[in-house]
């Protein structure tokens, strides 16, 4: 194993700044995650746990926020339902130099917090 991070997001607050800075969804979200969002009866739960994905991901890189771009990590729903990731970008770029070949992704949400474990092998 290469690296692992994980991530804990809070809805509420999470809710809050999406509501004052409705922008960042487009900043934070590829036009992918924000249509599984859409799809939902409150996207809120997906795209946060979509978030601490990103998060995750540059914790198991040793990378702190500005690192990669956002869209350089994407969350995709295999046919099965299981969450994967595709990186690209500046993102794959730390990856490969890290020698990762693959990620592994776990997600979860409450009513309260959405979480996230990525790890790299």
């Amino acid at each position: 194993m290469i690296g692992i991070g994980t991530d804990v997001v809070d809805l509420d607050r999470f809710r809050l700044v999406l509501d004052r800075t409705p922008t960042l969804v487009e900043r934070l979200f590829t036009a992918g995650e924000r249509s599984l969002a859409a799809s939902r009866r409150d996207p809120i739960p997906t795209l946060a746990a979509r978030f601490a994905a990103k998060e995750a991901v540059m914790k198991a890189l040793g990378v702190g926020i500005g690192a990669i771009d956002w869209h350089d990590v994407e969350v995709v729903r295999e046919e099965s339902g299981r969450p994967r990731l595709v990186v690209t970008g500046r993102a794959a770029a730390l990856a490969a130099a890290a020698g990762v070949g693959a990620w592994h992704l776990s997600l979860s949400h409450s009513a309260l917090v959405a979480t996230a474990v990525a790890a790299a092998d």
